[in-house]
This record gives structure tokens, C-alpha cells and sequence, in this order.
């Protein structure tokens, strides 16, 4: 990470965040924190300055072209609003985005999943990207339509990561005896992961689409239950520095939090600067963050990161 980049995404969360709180802090949508608990799960984490300065320009080159992301984003009408922000911002920098909706919204191209249940949503959706996608994408990135991502953040921490192994990464939260990753700030599944997952899904008793307590569950539960059968675990996925990377609130709600706690160091306190996700976000919080994130410069400084990640033509 960059010194450079480190104090413009700092400045951009605390600018960010003050927009929204402004604006929308009484709505904040609060989810689970992003503090340090004490999990049975691995900790994965991204690589650190030095890991990518002892590449070679070369190195650098073919991995940044080698990581290539498909994002799933899974909405529902009433999400229309939400839908348009992710589909107007963020998504755009995914190697490929598609919407899988519950019916077929004419106002947007989707692929139409003929189901309002989330799990089966989730189900059908991973069902579809691995027949038609296994032999184009290694990393496969689920979001819902309230969470904002950076790309590029992603691409940084899976820079050295193998897909071929079983790799299921987010923000880790544990439920009685399982742990799974919290779909509030998004689910990445490498392909071997996502093909262990296919294979899976076609096993009623493993994993049912409905019927018996697995039913009960949220759907995120229920994918890690499915992907432990497959020896497929939750990792809570960490920058360099051991802070969280994938987050289940909002800018705001974390810099709130961080003021009470860390009165002293709220941006510090508040995020990692190399976060991937923020989730509970208002559509108009969406285009504050992509300015924040992708336009806004201060004049005179320059930033050099030793790897550049572009967006698709367009």
C-alpha cells in the first residue's frame, strides 16, 4: 500500500462520511462491527507494500490482467432505486456484472430468477454463474443491492491468492457452532470454491433447497452450511495491518462508532484503507462514494501505485 494512497482514501472516508452523516445519519442501517473478535476461522490477509515491490513490471503486468472478477448482484423490485446506483457506479468496474432479479423488471436487464425467497435466489444465481462462466472467471463476488465496492481493493487482496483452492472470503460472524461470512458485505467465492458449491447444490440431503431446519436460516447461513459440507470454510478476510476489509455498515455508522471509541483516532479507528465493501448505503451515498473514490484529487499530489487495475472499456 502506498503512503500516497493511504492518505488520499483516508481523506475520502472522512470527507465521505461527512456528507452522509449530514444528510441521512438518523437512517443509518447498522450491521455487524468490523472490531476484532475472537473467531475459530482462519485470518486472510492482504499483502502488504513490500510483497508487490519485490515483483517485477512484468509480474505486475500479467497479474493485473490475470484477476478478473464476475460480480453477482441479487435485487428485487422494491430494490429499484438501489439497483440503478449499483448499476450506474460501482459494478461498472467488475470484469462483468449482471443483476439476477426475483421477476423480470423491464426497466433493467436481468437475468430472472422466478423466486422471492433469498436462498433460493442465491442458490439459483451461483447455479447459473458457474455453467455459464466457470472457463472465463477465477474470483466470483456476491453483493446486495445496498452494498458499494471498490474493485480494484478486491483485486489488491486476491493479488496473490491461488483460485484453484477452496477460497470463501468476507466478514466472518459466528452463530452458535457456525461460522459463515455475513452477506451484508459481500461474499467472494473462488472457482474451486464455486465448483464444490455446484456439485453440492445437487444434493438435497447436503443442502436443501427447502424443507428441514436449513430452511429456517438466512440465506448466507445456509451457503456456509452448504460449503461445509464441500470442506469449504469462512475466512475473514483482513488488510496488512489485521483490520477488516469487507464491512456490514456504512461509512457513517463506522466513523459514528469510531468517534465514541476513538475519539482521537476517528479515521484510523474507523476503517481499513484498503476496504472492499461498505453495505447499508442510500443510492444518493453510492455517488457521494464513487466521487469520493474514483474522482476527487487534491491538486498537487500525485499517486504511484506499483499496480494499476482499469475498469472495462467503457
Amino acid at each position: 500500500m502506498i503512503s500516497e494512497s493511504s492518505s488520499f482514501v483516508k481523506g475520502v472516508v472522512l470527507g465521505g462520511a461527512f456528507c452522509m452523516l449530514v444528510t441521512l445519519l438518523g437512517h443509518i442501517k447498522v450491521g455487524h462491527g468490523t472490531k476484532a473478535h475472537h473467531h475459530e476461522h482462519h485470518h486472510i490477509q492482504a499483502p502488504n507494500k513490500e510483497d508487490v515491490l519485490n515483483l517485477s513490471e512484468g509480474e505486475r503486468v500479467e497479474l493485473s490482467k490475470s484477476i478478473r472478477i464476475y460480480c453477482i448482484v441479487l435485487v428485487k423490485p422494491k430494490d429499484l432505486g438501489h439497483w440503478a446506483a449499483a448499476r450506474e457506479t460501482w459494478s461498472k468496474h467488475c470484469d462483468k456484472a449482471e443483476f439476477y432479479s426475483s421477476e423480470n423488471i423491464k426497466v433493467f436487464d436481468s437475468v430472472t430468477l422466478n423466486t422471492n425467497d433469498m436462498w433460493v435466489m442465491m442458490r439459483k444465481a451461483y447455479k447459473i454463474t458457474y455453467e455459464r462462466y466457470k472457463d472465463e472467471f477465477n474470483w466470483f463476488f456476491l453483493a446486495y443491492p445496498t452494498t458499494f465496492a471498490i474493485i480494484e481493493n478486491l483485486k489488491y487482496f486476491l493479488l496473490k491468492k491461488d483460485p484453484s483452492q477452496p477460497f470463501y472470503i468476507g466478514h466472518t460472524v459466528k452463530s452458535g457452532d457456525l461460522e459463515y461470512v455475513d452477506g451484508e458485505g459481500g461474499i467472494v467465492l473462488s472457482i474451486e470454491s464455486l465448483r464444490r458449491l455446484s456439485h453440492v447444490l445437487e444434493d438435497s440431503d447436503k443442502c436443501p433447497e427447502q424443507g428441514g431446519m436449513i430452511w429456517k436460516l438466512a440465506e448466507d447461513k445456509q451457503l456456509a452450511i452448504c460449503l461445509k459440507y464441500t470442506g469449504v470454510f469462512a475466512e475473514n478476510a483482513e488488510d496488512s495491518e489485521g483490520k477488516d476489509v469487507f464491512n456490514t455498515k456504512s461509512v457513517g455508522a463506522l466513523i459514528k462508532e469510531a468517534m465514541s471509541t476513538h475519539p482521537q483516532q476517528v479515521v484510523d479507528g474507523c476503517c481499513s484503507d484498503m476496504a472492499i465493501t461498505f453495505s447499508g448505503l442510500a443510492p444518493n451515498h453510492m455517488h457521494v462514494m464513487m466521487y469520493g473514490v474514483y474522482r476527487l484529487r487534491p491538486y498537487g499530489h500525485t499517486y504511484n501505485d506499483a499496480l494499476i487495475f482499469l475498469p472495462p472499456a467503457g
